[in-house]
Formats: C-alpha cells, sequence, structure tokens
C-alpha cells in the first residue's frame, strides 16, 4: 500500500496543488511545461510540426481513415493541417493565413503548449490514476456523483484534472477508464462533453481578456458551479439522455456497489485490491506516454486546420453574424446587456473559445463576466475540444456535439445572466 499513499500523494501535489517558482503560482505540470517552453523555444515549432506530419500519416497507416465518413473527414482535416503548419513554421504561404491572429496564433497558443502538455500529462498521470486513487475517490463520491450527474464516484477524478489541469489530460482520464469498462458508453459522454472543460490557466486568459481579473475568485468559482449546474441538467435531456449503455467493446462493466462498511473503509478497500492488481510505475508511464503521443498526433492536425477554418469564417464572412440570430430570443429577455455582442460571443464559442473573449472585450461589465463563464461552461469547441473528443474510443457524433454545445450556452446564458444582473 506504499505505492498508494506516495504515488498519489505525488500525483495530486503536480496536477491538483499551485506552488510559486519565480513569480509564476501554478501547478507542477504547468510549471515543466513553462521551462520547456522557455529552454527548447528554437525546437518546439519543429517537434509540433513533426507531431502534426505523423498525425496526419497515423490513419493511413492503422487504416482508421476508411472506418467511417468521419474519420474520412478528419483525415483530410488533418493533412490541411499539415500545409497550414508548413506555411506558419516557415513563413511562408498567403498573407491571410500567417496573419498573427490566424495560423500563428494557433499554433503558438494551442498547437504547441498541447504538443507539451499532453506527453508530459502522461507522464504523471500514472501517479494519479494507476495505484487506487480513482477507487478512492470514487466511493467517497458516489452518494453525489451518481445522483446528481448520473455517472460513478470517481468521475470526479476527470473533473477536477480538467478545471486544474487541462481537459485533454480529464479526456485522457476519461479515455483510459472507459476502455477498462468502469464507464458505460453513456456515462464517458457525459463525462466527456460535462466535464472536460479549459482548465484554470485559460479561464485567467479568459479573465485578463475581458477585463475581470478584480472579480477572478467570483469569476472562477461561479464559472465552476454553473458550468456542472449545466451539466446536471444535460444528462437528463436529449441527447445525452438517450445514449446507450453499452461498454467499450464488450468489457465487463465494473459497477461501483457498496459493500455495507464505513465509507472510508470501504474506499480504502478499494484501493487496496485495484494496487493487488497494478502494473509496476515504468510500466504504467510507458503505456500512457504511448496513449498521450497518440492523442497529441491526432489533436494537432485538426486544431491547425479546423481551427483555421473557423477563424477565417468569424473574420473575413458574415455567417457568424447570422447565425447569432439563434440567440436572440433568449437574450432579447434582458435589455440591459448587449445583446449583439453577447450572441456573436455566443456562436464563436463553438469555434473555439478564447474568440468571444476577443470580442466582448470593450462591451459593459455583464456582458464580459457573462462572455467569460459561457466560452468556459459551453465546454465544446472545434478547434480542440472536438478533436481531442473524436481522437479517444468515446463514440459520439459530431452533430450531437452541437446539439450539446448549444444546449450548454442556451442553459449558460439563462443562469449566468441573471446571477451577473444581482451580483453587479
Amino acid at each position: 500500500m506504499w505505492r498508494f499513499y506516495v504515488y498519489s500523494i505525488i500525483g495530486i501535489i503536480c496536477f491538483f496543488v499551485p506552488i510559486t517558482i519565480g513569480e509564476n503560482n501554478t501547478i507542477i505540470i504547468d510549471h515543466i511545461v513553462n521551462w520547456i517552453k522557455i529552454y527548447l523555444a528554437p525546437i518546439l515549432p519543429y517537434y509540433a510540426l513533426l507531431l502534426i506530419l505523423i498525425g496526419a500519416v497515423y490513419p493511413f497507416l492503422n487504416g482508421s481513415w476508411k472506418n467511417s465518413y468521419t474519420n474520412l473527414s478528419f483525415t483530410i482535416f488533418k493533412v490541411l493541417g499539415v500545409i497550414v503548419g508548413f506555411m506558419v513554421v516557415f513563413k511562408v504561404g498567403p498573407k491571410f493565413i500567417l496573419s498573427t491572429d490566424l495560423g500563428p496564433f494557433l499554433f503558438e497558443k494551442l498547437a504547441i503548449p498541447l504538443g507539451v502538455l499532453i506527453p508530459i500529462g502522461s507522464v504523471f498521470l500514472s501517479l494519479l490514476v494507476g495505484y487506487g486513487l480513482l477507487e478512492f475517490i470514487g466511493v467517497l463520491c458516489r452518494k453525489f456523483m451518481r445522483p446528481v450527474f448520473n455517472t460513478p464516484g470517481k468521475s470526479a477524478v476527470d473533473a477536477v484534472a480538467s478545471f486544474v489541469g487541462s481537459y485533454s489530460i480529464g479526456l485522457m482520464i476519461t479515455n483510459k477508464v472507459y476502455k477498462e469498462g468502469h464507464y458505460t458508453n453513456k456515462e464517458a459522454v457525459i463525462i466527456a462533453t460535462g466535464f472536460s472543460t479549459v482548465s484554470a490557466p485559460f479561464m485567467i486568459i479568459v479573465a485578463k481578456t475581458l477585463g475581470i481579473m478584480e472579480h477572478w475568485n467570483l469569476f472562477f468559482w461561479s464559472t465552476l458551479v454553473i458550468t456542472f449546474i449545466v451539466t446536471a441538467i444535460t444528462v437528463h435531456i436529449p441527447p445525452i439522455r438517450f445514449e446507450s449503455n453499452d461498454t467499450y467493446e464488450g468489457v465487463p462493466y465494473k459497477e461501483e456497489v457498496s459493500k455495507g462498511m464505513p465509507l472510508l473503509k470501504e474506499a480504502y478497500l478499494e484501493a487496496k485490491i485495484a494496487i493487488s492488481t497494478a502494473n509496476t510505475l515504468l510500466q504504467n508511464i510507458m503505456i500512457n506516454i504511448k496513449d498521450g503521443v497518440i492523442m497529441t498526433m491526432a489533436i494537432l492536425p485538426s486544431i491547425m486546420s479546423i481551427g483555421l477554418l473557423g477563424l477565417l469564417i468569424a473574420k473575413y464572412t458574415s455567417i457568424i453574424k447570422y447565425l447569432s440570430l439563434i440567440f436572440y430570443p433568449i437574450l432579447s429577455l434582458f435589455p440591459s446587456i448587449d445583446v449583439p455582442v453577447l450572441a456573436e460571443a455566443s456562436t464563436l464559442s463553438v469555434i473555439e473559445m478564447l474568440l468571444p473573449a476577443a470580442i466582448a472585450q470593450d462591451a459593459d461589465l455583464i456582458t464580459r463576466f457573462t462572455t467569460g463563464v459561457m466560452s468556459i461552461s459551453a465546454i465544446i469547441f472545434f478547434s480542440s475540444v472536438v478533436p481531442v473528443i473524436v481522437s479517444t474510443d468515446i463514440k459520439i457524433p459530431i452533430w450531437k456535439l452541437v446539439v450539446i454545445w448549444f444546449e450548454r450556452v442556451i442553459l449558460t446564458l439563462i443562469i449566468t445572466i441573471p446571477f451577473a444582473l444581482i451580483i453587479f
């Protein structure tokens, strides 16, 4: 059981405890990523480009491109992502692609950080998931998570990992646990679309862009609560309500069953059982690094193509303004807010979660606060989260992701606007 104590404590510290080093206060994994970005800065663009290239070739090597039309579509986008990546790294191509707020923005703000974060996070994930902590927390949270979110208690780990670490890390945990039979497909969909939001560092970027850092604590905690309230609602309405309860490839479902003993004692017993069959640390690290690199290769080329397409549409066409009309009936119920700005910001959230903050930064405080909460609570966006979800083994069609995004945005607006009107 020493592995339960030592590895779990180290994992918790690395993922969840902010530590100040120099002038930077963040979690250890983020410190490591920042050091890598500083000391290996000259080679990181070529490293990310290599991952993008391999990620585009990989579907042809394993034959996954021909499994479905969705796979074929994303494979085409990945090939386009390679082209865009080469343009950005070597600074060749049309000026509109090389504009600092388009291709370079996606490459420097998303592709490179994720290319470093996911493999590094995979190493420390071995400490957090493989040695009984998941089972221990699962028992403690069972009575809360099951009735509220229709998910096992252990899904609380996914939720915390996303908010404190990264949605990519949260989805890695979800996918790993789903494949082992701890989640059904429906539970995995709930967790992937309801808990896997952006991390606290992303939230800081949103708050700074919107000029609401002076309300940081209010913004962070209200966003956390509202995000989970919205999730608790969406699990009871279509399309999530009607998702299948099948397990991954028929793996026997490892249901959480109470043993009729004190909660803490049962939690410890479950951790002990998990430890008895656990791999060595080196074995877990190798398995998780492999999964992390494969996921990274799947994400990066999609970000460079789908993300760029969304940014181009937003910048050079009026499509977003017309699509934003769908939010007017709800927003018009609150005449004191900037309806056109918030409607457009809500529409842009499906493309890239940082875009709403960029267009709402000059609006009034209530509109800016609502925009910030909405952009995070929406969870689903095509420049990154959608490719990550598609790269996992969780089966959910793109159209369902869009429907869930729309439901989340509407519910978030309905909850957040009255709250902001009262507070401000």
